[in-house]
Parts: structure tokens; sequence; C-alpha cells
């Protein structure tokens, strides 16, 4: 391994004596490696062509908002060299070097000092998680989200998240259609509220930002003596969307009382306090200029990712587990179950959450 991440480093233009490898397990897409090459730290990543086959716009996109984000840093009096990502070129500019393999690899510069966490029970570091997010939006506001590609084409396109589970009804592929009667007809009765956005976007009602679209706490890292955010990472899914799409993932994976397959749902609950502990960064850290659609879309963001994530994992086991890892065969159904009560709980305290975000955007 040591010889083919020296030789992936070269073709960035880097050579020198390698002298430590580390693995690094965070992230269910890509494979990184942290090397230590000539007294220089670099992160060196082996992006998931199946994911991502248009390499070109996945760094085109990145590479695009890296420098914006580099800029507005700098004016700022920040530090550019620690607070956004820097990816290196190669020989070609391009950003990637595919091996004789066919392996397609990238470079960028490893940030040290800083740390990553997967569970966030601290309150305070929840709400500068959200102000880290805010942040990047504020940052990205007068970017033309418009012009990025769509790397993932329908990400967050929940009208055709809808259509691929009614699909996934008709084919019926694993014959387990018969055990999901009344899973199915949760997601049928909430068929316009997973309407909702798409259809203020195609209304003009909302802006297209430059969204993130992996709002998780663990693609943020944190300043290991200051413990405060400093750079959002894992950049591959930046495309045009909506603020609340960035918000509403972002609540739904860290207001969750409990894991995301949990079998016991009377542990499953939304937090309220998690709740507010992130809109207080995420709509404060933005200062302001989400406009006042943006704001009554957040909680309706919630809600929609929710549903969205578990009409994804409810068409998986109804497909056989084809897209997922699945553990055990209803494994996609746990998971399908603990976004079913996280969206019935947000539905009970809809009004509440509306409030909240109200006080933030003051």
């Amino acid at each position: 391994m040591e010889k083919k991440l020296a030789q992936v480093l070269a073709r960035f233009g880097i050579r020198g004596t390698v002298q430590a490898i580390r693995y690094i397990r965070t992230g269910h897409i890509n494979q990184t490696y942290n090397v230590q090459i000539s007294g220089k730290s670099y992160a060196v990543q082996a992006i998931n062509t199946y994911v991502f086959p248009n390499v070109d716009q996945v760094m085109e996109n990145i590479f695009s908002v890296t420098d914006h984000l580099r800029k507005k840093i700098s004016e700022s009096g920040g530090d550019p060299q620690r607070e956004v990502l820097h990816f290196y070129g190669g020989n070609e500019g391009k950003g990637y070097w595919i091996d004789s393999e066919g392996k397609c690899w990238r470079v960028y510069d490893f940030v040290e000092g800083a740390l990553s966490y997967n569970i966030a029970d601290d309150l305070q570091i929840l709400t500068d998680a959200g102000q880290a997010f805010g942040n990047f939006q504020k940052l990205l506001s007068d970017y033309d989200g418009s012009t990025l590609n769509e790397t993932i084409v329908d990400f967050h396109n929940t009208r055709q998240r809808y259509v691929n589970l009614e699909e996934g009804i008709r084919r019926n592929a694993s014959g387990r259609l018969c055990n999901v009667t009344e899973e199915v007809e949760f997601f049928r009765a909430r068929i316009a509220t997973a309407h909702r956005l798409v259809d203020q976007i195609d209304g003009g009602e909302l802006p297209l930002r430059v969204t993130h679209n992996d709002t998780k706490f663990n693609n943020i890292l944190i300043d290991e003596s200051t413990k405060k955010p400093l750079c959002v990472i894992d950049l591959d899914t930046i495309m045009p969307g909506l603020a609340a799409y960035d918000f509403g993932d972002a609540i739904r994976f860290c207001a969750n009382s409990a894991a995301e397959d949990e079998k016991d749902l009377s542990k499953v609950h939304f937090c309220m306090d998690k709740f507010e502990a992130f809109a207080k960064g995420f709509i404060g850290g933005a200062d302001g200029f989400f406009t006042e659609a943006e704001l009554e879309s957040m909680v309706w963001g919630c809600i929609i990712m929710t549903l969205e994530c578990g009409s994804r994992f409810l068409l998986d086991y109804i497909d056989g587990d084809i897209y997922f890892h699945a553990d055990y065969p209803e494994h996609n159904l746990d998971r399908a179950h603990t976004q079913m009560k996280l969206v019935t709980e947000m539905e009970a305290r809809f009004d509440e959450m509306q409030d909240i975000v109200r006080k933030y955007a003051k």
C-alpha cells in the first residue's frame, strides 16, 4: 500500500519519503488514507465511482466552491489553510488520477490538529455544529447554486423518491410487500407533504443555494485545542438545493434519541432540546440572510428529509436489500420504522419547532 500511495502522491506532484500511513475509517463511500510524506500530511482518497460516476463534475464543483470559500475566509481575516479543504489539481489539473486498475484517486491537504465526532450529545457542540453549517451557507450565499453540476440526479427530489417507491411496490421484487401494508399507507398518506418543497422550487418560491447535502455531525472538523468548529468536509455532494435540505437532514440525524436501526421504538423520540440547540447555531450562523419563505420551509425540511430517508429504507426492504447494507432480513424495515416514528413526533410538535426557528431568526 505504501508504494501505491506514493505513486498516487507523485501524480499530484508530491514526492518524498513516506513516513506513516493511517487508514481513516469514518465515511462509508470513499476510502481515505492519511499519509505523512517528507514532514507533511496529506489525505489520499480513492473515490467511489459507482456512487459518483462523473468525477469531472464532482471535482469541478469542489474546486469552484472551495475557491469561493477561500476568498471569503481570507477577506474576513480567517485562516483559509485550515478552514477550507485544499485539493490538488494533479498533472492534468483535473483533481483526480485513474490508475492502471481503474481506481480513481485524489489528494488534499490533511488538516492537522482537528478531530471529528460521530455522536454529539453535548448541546453546545450541537449548537457549534449548526453554526458551522449555517456559516457555510452564509459564506456561499452569493454563489449561484444553479451553476453547479447535479452530481447525483434527483438526490433530494422527494417527488421522484415517491415515484421510485411506487415502482418498487409494483415490482415487489422480494415478495415482502405483504409484510408492509401499514408502512406503505403511512408514506402514501403524506404524499402532499413529500412534494411540498419540490413544488415550491417549481413555483419559484424558494431560492436554489449551494447545499452540502450530507450534514452529519462527523462532516465537521473540530479544532483540537479550541473545541470549536473549524472546517466543513466531505464535499462530494455539493449541489444546487435548498437550505431546508441541509437543515432537515442534520436534524433527522442528530435529534433522534436512538440509533437509526433501533428495534425498540419506545426508545425512539424526536429530541426537542437537540433540535433547538442545532437550530440556534444554524439559523444564527447564517446571520439573517435566509428569506422569509426559507425560514418557513425549515421545519418542513425536517419532516420531508425524514420521510425521504424512511421511504428509501422501505423501498430497499421491498426490493430485497440491494442498496443499503443489511445485517439481517428486517434491518431496512427497522430503519424505516425509526424514521416513521420521528416523522410522527415532528408532526405533533410542528408549531413548537416553527416558533424555535422564528426565535433564532430575529
